[in-house]
């Protein structure tokens, strides 16, 4: 088992979720302290509340990890006779450092929306709201037969090589290489001066524009020459989308007021509110969106949706919604608490891989501000 900094837990998860994911304006990432010292116990959270910051503390917790930046606008100051600022001044005094991952969580393939679509029963699930796109390079190197294997498996194991629902995809073409050593260099094959002709394979690989970088430094790893012969150009054709929100069937039509129920169990919320004209209506195309997605119901009613799940709707939009022939159920913010319990799992999947030497675990703390009458 191995120590680690918060940097390489971090390296790992924005492989999973690349911050350029978010939305533009969301101060996503590291919020307070730094990354750049080792950590061996991880407390996740939604949000970082001074309930939750106590806890950590007790708990000696060294790096929080939320779904919420604690730091949404630039603070004023610094006194701390406010409760919130006194927050922060004691996690930099007990040396703990906070990440934020929001949005980009959110749209991240196999994240928020998708850990939320699968919780409902949603299958077939797709992108509900496009909100970015990522064109695709094709990388073509030059590799001496013997090394093929070695250096397309870095390749692979940096992200390169796939497409849609296929991993490892790649293209071989038999040739010769031809190169003449000049003075100076330190050939792998052949001597300084001599020219040399070398069975090789031209191995071809698609790779997501934002991949690029991992991948040329496993190239460049895994290769043996000390220079690399490799072509990269740009696939007009082909792009990659991601966006928030996820829309897609249950197995069978149910009436709308029976998913309320369901939904109210599978999420353990306390109440929710919904908006329809007919709550006997059966409905089977169903749309979530974590958080507060009410500026994106249109998506749901263009994509012919039976009910859109989301928080925080506002009184003149459930107006809106109504007036479009829209159900939607409304069952708070607090749904994304989903994301303790299935980032604990994903990063002690990683942390058992990499043999790292951490502790992770979900905060205790229900940091939901609503009660809801007559549980008092």
């Amino acid at each position: 088992m191995s120590r680690i900094e918060g940097k390489t837990l971090i390296d790992r998860f924005e492989q999973f979720a690349p911050r350029w994911l978010a939305e533009e304006g969301d101060p996503v990432g590291l919020a307070v302290g730094t990354l750049h010292r080792p950590i061996k116990k991880v407390l996740v959270t939604l949000d970082v509340r001074p309930e939750v910051v106590k806890e950590a503390i007790e708990k000696k917790v060294d790096f929080i990890f939320a779904h919420h930046p604690p730091i949404f606008r630039p603070l004023s100051t610094l006194e701390t006779d406010s409760p919130q600022n006194k927050m922060y001044a004691d996690l930099l005094k007990h040396d703990i450092a906070v990440y934020a991952a929001h949005t980009n969580l959110d749209v991240a393939e196999g994240g928020m929306n998708d850990w939320l679509a699968t919780e409902l029963g949603i299958e077939e699930a797709e992108i509900l709201s496009i909100t970015k796109r990522e064109t695709y390079k094709k990388l073509a190197v030059y590799v001496p037969v013997e090394s093929e294997a070695a250096v397309t498996s870095a390749l692979h194991q940096a992200g390169a090589g796939e497409v849609g629902d296929y991993k490892d995809v790649s293209y071989l073409t038999a040739g010769e290489g031809r190169f003449t050593p000049q003075a100076g260099a330190h050939p792998t094959i052949g001597k300084v001066g001599d020219r040399e002709i070398v069975k090789e394979v031209k191995v071809e690989l698609m790779v997501p524009e934002s991949g690029v970088p991992a991948a040329l430094q496993a190239l460049k790893e895994a290769h043996p020459y000390e220079e690399p012969v490799f072509d990269l150009y740009t696939l007009e054709q082909t792009e990659k989308n991601y966006g928030l929100g996820r829309i897609g069937i249950l197995p069978e039509a149910i009436p709308l007021k029976e998913y309320i129920h369901i939904i109210s169990q599978k999420l353990d919320v306390e109440g929710l509110r919904y908006i329809t004209d007919d709550p006997n209506k059966l409905i089977q195309k169903v749309a979530v969106l974590g958080g507060d997605g009410g500026k994106f119901y249109r998506d749901a009613v263009q994509k012919e949706a039976d009910v859109f799940i989301t928080g925080d709707v506002y009184y003149h939009t459930g107006h809106d919604m109504l007036a479009d022939g829209l159900s939607v159920i409304d069952p708070g913010h607090h749904i994304e608490s989903i994301c303790k319990k299935q980032l604990v799992q994903l990063f002690n999947g990683w942390a058992k891989e990499e043999k790292w030497d951490i502790e992770i675990a979900p905060s205790e703390w229900n940091t939901d501000p609503f009660r809801y009458y007559p549980s008092l």
